[in-house]
């Protein structure tokens, strides 16, 4: 008899080979419409959110998406290739959870290569929905924010998010609580560093231990946490703009 390939009490994931087939059926059926069929189901809201993202052949990254559906507060579920499976990973964020089948710690496994394969509105609901039987299981839920984080510092994406982009001076709100993440020293020396002073992007690149990417991440993860201080009004952020500073 063959092993089989999922570990014991771990649910079953779908092909990736075969989850493509399926995509290619969504591609015909989308086929000009003038949007990509990996965002075709969304809110338009959210999905004019991603086109930006999804212009010019380009695929958008998950913290992109994550950080979309935080912004718009939609409960999405976004399929990634796993090596050679699909694991579907749904987004709840006003509970500010979300609901994996295999543990969050092995998803973020180094090196963090998730492709996004499929994004779609979410089925499942969150813990303590009504409807109890679209509630996945207890112990497939984990924190959105340590996922937020991780992705940001070690994910695909290089380039601030366009939130925070551009011309501008930042600084982390005192009251930002990092003690459930897992932050390097040098990053948690800038943190407390911006807790007393404004930097710009150009500043916190020539920072010990930091380049202009260890700074975009920083900066991405920061304002994901919602503890990111941005103003393009500061004198020094006008420099920049002047001089032509560092974007994103």
């Amino acid at each position: 008899m063959f092993e089989p390939t999922i570990p014991f009490g771990e649910p079953e994931l779908m092909r990736a080979s075969a989850y493509r087939l399926y995509l290619k059926e969504l591609e015909a059926e989308a086929a000009g419409s003038g949007v990509s069929s990996r965002i075709s189901s969304l809110s338009p809201s959210l999905r004019a959110d991603l086109y930006r993202f999804e212009q010019d052949g380009a695929a958008s990254e998950v913290l992109e998406i994550v950080a979309a559906c935080v912004r718009h507060a939609k409960r999405v579920t976004i399929h990634l290739q796993y090596d050679e499976r699909v694991v579907p990973l749904t987004v709840f964020p006003d509970e500010r959870l979300v609901h994996c089948p295999i543990p969050i710690s092995q998803l973020l496994e180094k090196p963090l290569e998730l492709y996004v394969m499929h994004i779609e509105p979410a089925l499942l609901q969150p813990p303590g929905n009504e409807a109890s039987g679209l509630v996945g299981e207890g112990r497939m839920h984990a924190p959105l924010t340590p996922l937020l984080w991780e992705l940001a510092i070690r994910g695909g994406r290089s380039e601030l998010l366009p939130e925070i982009s551009g011309p501008a001076v930042y600084r982390v709100a005192p009251g930002m609580d990092v003690s459930a993440l897992s932050i390097s020293r040098p990053m948690l020396a800038a943190i407390y560093r911006l807790r007393r002073e404004s930097a710009t992007l150009r500043d916190m690149s020539e920072w010990a231990g930091f380049d202009r990417e260890k700074a975009v991440r920083l900066l991405n993860a920061l304002y994901l946490q919602a503890g990111l201080i941005v103003s393009r009004s500061h004198p020094d952020a006008i420099g920049e703009s002047w001089f032509g500073g560092l974007r994103g």
